[in-house]
């Protein structure tokens, strides 16, 4: 397995082919059959994990599992400590509310910070912060969101670590493998542990499927809805005989097309004529109804 990290630049996709010509990964990742774990915007810089691995990639690009990543956030205005404990608490941005973050206000600009592609357009009148956030969910531009829902827009977002992986030592553009370690703790960290109510056999969740594999037989003296109970006489108009139908509409015609038997000779319908004997079932299967 191979585990990457890269420092995506300003205007870079964060995928490897795009139709519009636009700069993808591939332009600086060498590395084939290695895909992202989730995004990062086009507008956006700062670290992306790349695996084959994925089993991992998916549980790092799912939201239960919680994984923190992290961001440094230049924004327009002055935070005040209300909208700081704002960002904390969780914050409206419309379309839902986003869970807690850790948000802290830097007394500078980040030295180590390199010059963007594209300098940042900002007024002259208005001074720009920089914010320290950290969340672990995955909503579309969430942290642009957040900060706009404080009263403070985004003017320049960069992330600098996702889990325990930080972007130190790399320019825009260079990338490099995880040691051995950093790859072992990233996998003991979330491949080890099952998140309740998460999918392994096929459809079923893991604690469904562990319970009652299918097939199981019912456990004695249980009945399934709908069941008779012993001596009770059908409803008038309903079929009695195994494998038929209860007639709708008229008596011996089909009220749907699904019903009607396959093949010459198919079972009658009930009611078809008093006096009458109901003929043996013949369609498909040998004792089946055909119409399920």
């Amino acid at each position: 397995m191979r585990y990457v990290l890269v420092n995506k630049p300003f205007e870079v996709l964060t995928q490897f082919t795009d139709e519009n010509g636009r700069a993808t990964l591939k332009d600086f990742v060498p590395v084939p059959g290695v895909y992202p774990v989730g995004r990062l915007d086009y507008d956006s810089e700062g670290l992306v994990l790349l695996t084959d691995d994925k089993g991992l990639q998916h549980r790092l690009s799912e939201p239960r599992y919680k994984v923190p990543k992290t961001y440094l956030v230049q924004v327009e205005g002055l935070p005040t400590e209300e909208a700081l404990a704002n960002l904390r608490r969780g914050v409206d941005i419309k379309t839902s509310y986003t869970a807690p973050a850790e948000a802290e206000l830097l007394p500078e600009p980040p030295a180590d910070m390199w010059e963007r592609s594209k300098p940042v357009r900002f007024r002259a009148a208005i001074p720009t912060s920089w914010l320290k956030i950290t969340i672990s969910q995955g909503m579309n531009r969430q942290v642009r969101k957040m900060t706009a829902a404080v009263g403070f827009p985004t003017l320049r977002l960069v992330r600098i670590q996702i889990a325990h992986l930080p972007i130190a030592g790399l320019a825009p553009g260079q990338w490099r493998e995880l040691t051995e370690a950093e790859a072992a703790k990233l996998r003991s960290a979330y491949s080890a542990t099952k998140m309740p109510g998460e999918r392994t056999v096929g459809s079923k969740t893991d604690a469904a499927a562990a319970a009652k594999p299918a097939g199981a037989p019912r456990p004695t003296g249980t009945k399934p809805a709908g069941t008779r109970p012993a001596g009770a006489r059908p409803a008038a108009g309903k079929a009695t005989g195994a494998g038929k139908p209860a007639a709708a509409g008229k008596a011996g015609r089909f009220s749907d097309s699904a019903d009607k038997p396959k093949g010459k000779g198919g079972f009658k319908p009930a009611g078809g004529g008093a006096g009458r004997k109901a003929g043996p079932d013949r369609s498909a299967g040998g004792g089946r109804n055909s119409g399920r």
